[in-house]
């Protein structure tokens, strides 16, 4: 594991995605923040940093206005892909994908998501499944469920 070191960019070459971070946190209702625009994605502030001992959060834009978003492709990503994460302070936290999973918006896994767990963990979301017109979203959360790789 790794010490606190806030990430600034994050790739995931298998999809293309190559994208700097934000900071995301709480709105009023207690829900996370989400970019205010397609690009880029972002890092949940309420989270551990990437690679230290928790769940990392990071979440982003599948499409925005009409145009793909920065996750655009998230759903692609398969168990085995690594998503590469830059560091503050130089360094980088390298994950590799163990699962990846589609959930009703209603039955999002908050505590596989959320919870604690013993090890470095990162949590990448986006939308999917169906878009609602009506709503205006998308009824499912796709997430990426990986862990960091011990550095060589």
């Amino acid at each position: 594991m790794l010490a606190a070191s806030v990430p600034v960019r994050v790739q995931i070459p298998a999809i293309g995605v190559d994208s700097e971070l934000m900071d995301l946190g709480l709105q009023a209702d207690g829900t996370m923040e989400v970019p205010a625009g397609g690009f880029p994605a972002g890092w949940y502030t309420g989270a551990p940093t990437p690679g230290e001992r928790g769940p990392a959060v990071l979440a982003g834009h599948v499409d925005w206005g009409g145009a793909p978003g920065v996750f655009a492709e998230l759903r692609d990503v398969v168990p085995g892909d690594e998503i590469t994460v830059s560091r503050a302070d130089g360094s980088t936290a390298v994950f590799a994908v163990q699962e990846v999973g589609q959930y009703d918006k209603d039955d999002f896994p908050t505590a596989a998501v959320y919870g604690d767990i013993d090890h470095a963990g990162l949590r990448v979301i986006t939308c999917g499944g169906v878009f609602d017109e009506l709503a205006g979203s998308y009824l499912d959360n796709t997430v990426v469920f990986a862990d960091l790789v011990p550095p060589a």
